[in-house]
């Protein structure tokens, strides 16, 4: 199967990140590492705002790392419990039917747990509080696979109106209470604050594209109104209770011929990577709004950070452009020393960018009226990788390249177009770059590099020979003296995803045969700073995905331990903490893909000859209650 994710759209000649790698290293990684290790800090990074003991943290991973497998079940490690809270058509509210995978209709699964869940959040209740006992789990649904869907195994151009229907209703996100009743979790069904957020949402368009006549579309006459979320891959947590969702592979839901469409609306689609005879889309069969013949401004509309407030089920939220439009993968949040917001995201395609954003006005401590529109205003940058550390270039209207001249009119057309603005500032290519997460430690901002099959042989050198980089890496950037605002960060390599015998691999010396991962996608970090990374693509190395735990200082610094495994066919996200460690929330997406409704390779979790295998949440926790790695 093609994953449009490694179809570079990106035709830039920027400086690619393995150049500047080649150039910046000399030894081997693992020679780096262990003079790493030897020094207590990323020497060859040129670290000087991180605090001592942030570099001496003792390992707290002392859990039993599970062997390296493929097959039908999930796994954990020894000592420790999963439990399956919620599953693709569960209840959602008093009033929904029970799941029924033969009979399923729009108007049950607009009041059940969506399918493909990705991204997880857990709110604690009250707001405001670290309560780790009662919370609201905020899920992405991104996307889904009817071959697995429906009996019969219809594919995209086989379903029928009412499953397409059901489709659009199973995407988007589901908002729902949870509570901790002694070893397992229940799902609150009668909770107010419950909700389903679909494609048909009402929202709001914020920022400095609001209102832009290239917004305007058959049901957005002011270009503000907007309707829905849906292609919503990581996302992130607000200090002020907010919860952002991430528009990420939206093109896939669009079709249409675009033969009498202008020439910067042409350039525009081609850069974001639509594709006007679309078969896999199958929303524009039955739907205007999603056939770009018809409809042609209605992309524009997706591709954003959507703003969601969970505590207020009535509450419109906000799609916020100021952050730009192009393939989100999350959007991590910190307030910086001064108080100012800066968000940071990765562009989920091969050969795009890193980019952070500033807010214009600071955070008011305790007043959570006034920080709600913090992200609507603000300065966009994007990176820009040397071999000594990373500058972050604005993208400002008038500025510089982003000019009439090169067809930008006003820092609407900035947002719009944040994939030409950052390719004309000289942003730096990089191997699909997926979630950002801070560390609460240390403060540095770690990124999933998934993999880059594109990158063309002549790039790689006796160090890293990562031409065709199927193992992926992860970056970490290290604000100077911890401040998020700076304008050069230093840079170093965590870790080169792959096997052992991966050329160009790279993890500490001790990691064990089941230490090895592939294809970093979304991480999270425990209150210690040690780092929890999910995967997606490990089945090419012969392993399922999972998750896998790792210091990210001291003296097992880039040593991964094997904590989890997905059941086959299915990739691992969202990793999420409780406040106090001890749950850990994650999500099953698309056990089973590639297969079909009536021979999955495995019907996790449910096991039944009468269910398909179905994307779930899952909860871990120690058998005896402790913290969850220890």
């Amino acid at each position: 199967m093609i994953d449009h994710d490694d179809i570079p759209s990106n035709l830039s000649n920027g400086t690619t990140f393995e150049a500047i790698l080649q150039r910046r290293t000399t030894s081997s990684r693992r020679s780096f590492v262990k003079t790493a290790l030897a020094t207590g800090v990323a020497a060859a990074s040129g670290i000087s705002g991180c605090s001592t003991n942030a570099f001496s943290a003792p390992n707290s991973l002392g859990f039993v790392e599970l062997h390296h497998g493929l097959d039908e079940d999930l796994h954990v490690s020894p000592g420790y419990q999963a439990q399956t809270l919620l599953r693709w058509g569960d209840p959602l509210f008093p009033s929904a039917p029970e799941f029924d995978p033969e009979n399923q209709t729009e108007a049950s699964q607009l009041q059940q747990f969506g399918y493909n869940n990705d991204y997880v959040a857990f709110v604690s209740l009250p707001l405001g509080s670290n309560n780790s006992d009662s919370g609201l789990l905020v899920v992405n649904h991104e996307y889904c696979r009817s071959r697995l869907m429906y009996p019969g195994a219809p594919g995209t151009t086989g379903m029928n109106e009412e499953q397409v229907k059901v489709n659009k209703a199973c995407v988007g996100l589901s908002v729902v209470e949870v509570k901790k009743a002694g070893k397992d979790w229940q799902v609150d069904i009668e909770s107010p604050h419950n909700r389903r957020i679909t494609p048909d949402t009402k929202m709001e368009i914020t920022g400095p594209a609001a209102g832009s006549a290239r917004l305007m579309t058959l049901d957005s006459t002011d270009g503000i109104d907007t309707w829905g979320t849906y292609g919503n891959c990581a996302g992130g947590q607000t200090p002020w209770g907010t919860v952002l969702t991430a528009e990420e592979n939206v093109q896939d839901f669009f079709s249409g011929d675009l033969s009498e469409a202008d020439v910067q609306q042409r350039e525009s689609y081609e850069r974001f990577g639509m594709r006007e005879m679309n078969r896999g889309a199958a929303w524009p069969r039955f739907y205007d709004r999603w056939d770009m013949s018809k409809n042609p401004n209605e992309p524009l509309h997706t591709g954003w950070v959507v703003e969601i407030d969970p505590f207020d089920p009535q509450s419109v939220p906000k799609k916020r452009t100021a952050i730009g439009r192009f393939k989100h993968e999350g959007c991590s949040v910190t307030i910086n020393a001064d108080g100012y917001v800066v968000a940071y995201s990765g562009d989920d395609q091969v050969f795009e960018y890193l980019y952070r954003f500033v807010s214009k006005n600071k955070f008011e401590e305790g007043n959570r009226q006034a920080n709600m529109d913090l992200l609507e205003e603000g300065t966009l940058y994007v990176a820009e990788f040397d071999e000594q550390g990373v500058n972050w270039n604005s993208l400002v209207y008038g500025e510089g390249v982003l000019t009439e001249v090169n067809g930008f009119h006003n820092q609407a057309d900035v947002c719009l177009d944040t994939r030409k603005a950052a390719d004309l500032v000289g942003a730096t290519p990089m191997d699909r770059p997926e979630d950002f997460d801070i560390n609460p430690v240390t403060g540095s901002v770690f990124v999933m590099l998934t993999k880059n099959p594109d990158r063309e042989n002549g790039q790689q050198d006796m160090v890293n020979p990562r031409a065709e980089n199927r193992g992926g890496q992860i970056l970490e950037l290290i604000p100077p003296n911890g401040d998020h605002r700076a304008d050069r960060f230093s840079w170093d390599i965590f870790l080169v995803g792959g096997s052992h015998e991966t050329p160009g691999s790279s993890y500490h010396p001790d990691t064990t045969e089941n230490g090895w991962l592939a294809c970093p996608d979304n991480c999270a970090f425990d209150n210690a700073g040690n780092i929890w990374i999910a995967t997606d693509g490990a089945p090419e190395f012969g392993i399922a995905d999972g998750v896998w735990a790792s210091p990210v200082s001291g003296p097992d610094r880039g040593r991964p331990k094997h904590f989890l495994r997905t059941p086959i066919g299915a990739e691992l996200c969202g990793p999420c903490f409780t406040p106090d460690n001890r749950s850990f929330f994650c999500a099953v997406q698309h056990p089973s893909e590639g297969d079909n409704y009536e021979a999955p390779r495995t019907r996790w979790p449910d096991f039944n000859e009468k269910m398909p295998p179905r994307p779930s949440l899952v909860v871990v926790m120690h058998n005896d209650g402790e913290l969850i790695g220890s």
